[in-house]
């Protein structure tokens, strides 16, 4: 019964989301008309990917607008996205792209998510460009499956019909090449497959240390200083947007050079005795990639994860492979609350906990799982805290929110760990 209602009021419920993306285009009289507007989709790298690409336009003597889940620049003037989505609605990013063209801003550059595109956010904005990152699975139980999932992300393309960068070093990449486009760049690192309708971008001599990432493209040396040998596909992804306005390989490795940390990605806070590192990091890809990045590339003892435990009413299937991981790169894990909302936390931790492989502890409160695993680090530990990124807030029941900074709460329980 609850599912044919569902069924008979989704048709209205995103024809009130359509609705409401055409008044605030319409209201801020269609600003993306006024200003180059580059979207980057993908599952992981996306906020990354609009960094490293502001930089480069800025580099290169543009005026820059930048939305992402961190924050919302303008004209060089920056603002915490306290929104707690990636891609607000009701007409913010209207607004936010009106203030853009006020200010004068030449380019846009913006995540869109899965489920802003199934509200229709997207709508009604002129994209210059679209860039696939990557896929895999995220928001499952709120598209109704992977193949849902993938095809909201395939209707940014569908809607964008100028210029679609793809890394075709994805997997699911020919079903984002498959749609049509005056122009396409394909990227990636294992070998760029020659395409007549694709420019190709590709980094070769790949080497990754504890101190960042060296690759050429195109006999250009290009060196970050950003931890994380995945960050060469989000370079890729924001060098070639930077590519569509004739911005020199060399203005773009020197600009990226420049790049020391993204907040929340990869994220050194403490650097002695021992480390503490944090990462979002909330999908499996991810985890295991920040996992292996600390294992391949820092100089450790041990590896000691406090590991948030998946956000409340969302992506259940992947609380107790998120916990596999840990177990298998991890020597202790500590499993503590993320955002749990509605749900019970202790249950969700425990989901968690039952892919641990008995290595699991749980500590709920994530202040005391965090003072807990700097007061046993040894020196030369790496402590990775994951989940929460550089996100201002803890979403409790009944829609209550705790300010919440997991770089200061670091800070404050490295420092009352060493006053004692």
């Amino acid at each position: 019964m609850l599912k044919r209602i569902l069924q008979k009021i989704r048709p209205l419920v995103s024809a009130y989301h359509f609705l409401f993306s055409f008044l605030g285009a319409a209201y801020y009289r269609f600003p993306s008309s006024k200003i180059k507007v580059f979207a980057v989709t993908g599952t992981n790298g996306k906020t990354t990917t609009v960094d490293l690409a502001s930089r480069i336009f800025k580099e290169a003597g543009y005026k820059v607008a930048a939305f992402s889940s961190v924050k919302f620049e303008i004209a060089g003037e920056e603002k915490k996205n306290l929104f707690k989505m990636t891609m607000p609605g009701r007409a913010v990013i209207q607004s936010l792209l009106r203030k853009a063209v006020s200010k004068g801003c030449e380019v846009a550059i913006m995540e869109v998510t899965s489920e802003g595109i199934k509200q229709h956010r997207h709508r009604f904005i002129n994209f210059a460009a679209v860039c696939f990152t990557n896929l895999s699975p995220e928001h499952i139980e709120s598209h109704g499956g992977f193949e849902n999932y993938k095809r909201e992300k395939g209707k940014l393309f569908k809607a964008a019909k100028t210029t679609h960068i793809i890394n075709t070093d994805d997997e699911h990449s020919g079903y984002f090449l498959g749609f049509k486009s005056k122009e396409k760049i394909c990227y990636g690192a294992r070998g760029v497959s020659p395409r007549e309708d694709c420019r190709a971008l590709r980094a070769t001599d790949i080497k990754s240390s504890y101190d960042g990432i060296n690759f050429v493209v195109e006999s250009t040396s290009f060196n970050l200083k950003l931890k994380g040998s995945f960050n060469v596909y989000n370079a890729l992804a924001a060098t070639s947007f930077a590519s569509l306005e004739g911005i020199k390989l060399e203005v773009a490795a020197r600009a990226l050079s420049n790049a020391k940390v993204i907040p929340g990605r990869m994220e050194e806070i403490i650097s002695s005795p021992f480390k503490v590192i944090v990462d979002y990091a909330v999908t499996p890809v991810t985890l295991e990639a920040v996992y292996k990045e600390i294992s391949d590339h820092f100089d450790h003892e041990r590896i000691i994860a406090v590991l948030g435990s998946c956000g409340g009413g969302r992506d259940k299937w992947k609380r107790p492979v998120l916990g596999e991981i840990a177990a298998e790169y991890c020597d202790r894990i500590i499993v503590t609350n993320e955002d749990p909302y509605d749900e019970d936390p202790e249950e969700i931790i425990e989901e968690v906990i039952s892919g641990t492989k008995g290595k699991g502890e749980k500590i709920i409160d994530r202040r005391k799982a965090i003072g807990e695993a700097i007061k046993g680090a040894r020196e030369r530990d790496v402590i990775i805290v994951t989940g929460k990124g550089n996100e201002p807030w803890l979403c409790l029941e009944g829609g209550k929110k705790i300010p919440w900074s997991e770089k200061e709460v670091i800070e404050e329980e490295f420092n009352k760990n060493a006053n004692k």
